[in-house]
Order: structure tokens, then C-alpha cells, then sequence
């Protein structure tokens, strides 16, 4: 029995299937994990799935979101074309 290491839940994967640095998804969280062991069975968050989270927090101030860096970007495209 697989566990994801985020939540707890139960990972429905066959363990003598699984090899070192495949990816799995936690079915009950969303979260991006891979295998990291195999005897024991070790499953851990995956790399890319952390700095996601972190670049979601640098990336933005509280004066700007995501929607006005969307917004900057289609005005500059709208410009080139115009052009």
C-alpha cells in the first residue's frame, strides 16, 4: 500500500510495478509526486510541483495578480500587430 505523502490517501498504484523517478498523481490532493525508493516503497512531492507553489508567491505583489500581467501582455501583442 501506497500513501501520498501530502495527504495521507491511499495511492491505487501496483508496487511491484513501480520503479525509481516514475510520476504519480495523489488522486485525492492533485499533487505531483514520484518514487523515490523501491524497497521500501518511498514517494515524495515532485520537484516541479514545488516551485510552482513558490514562484505563484515571488512572482506577484499585493498591487498586481495574474490577470494584469495577462492584460499587459495582450495589450504589447495587440500593439506589435498593429504595427
Amino acid at each position: 500500500m501506497v500513501n501520498c505523502p501530502l495527504c495521507d490517501a491511499v495511492i491505487d498504484a501496483d508496487e511491484d510495478e513501480l520503479d525509481e523517478g516514475d510520476p504519480l498523481i495523489c488522486e485525492e490532493c492533485g499533487a505531483n509526486l514520484s518514487v523515490t525508493g523501491v524497497s521500501p516503497i518511498e514517494i515524495s512531492p515532485d520537484k516541479d510541483d514545488d516551485d510552482d507553489e513558490d514562484l505563484d508567491d515571488e512572482d506577484f505583489t499585493d498591487d498586481e495578480d495574474e490577470d494584469d500581467v495577462d492584460d499587459d501582455e495582450d495589450k504589447e501583442e495587440e500593439e506589435e500587430d498593429w504595427k
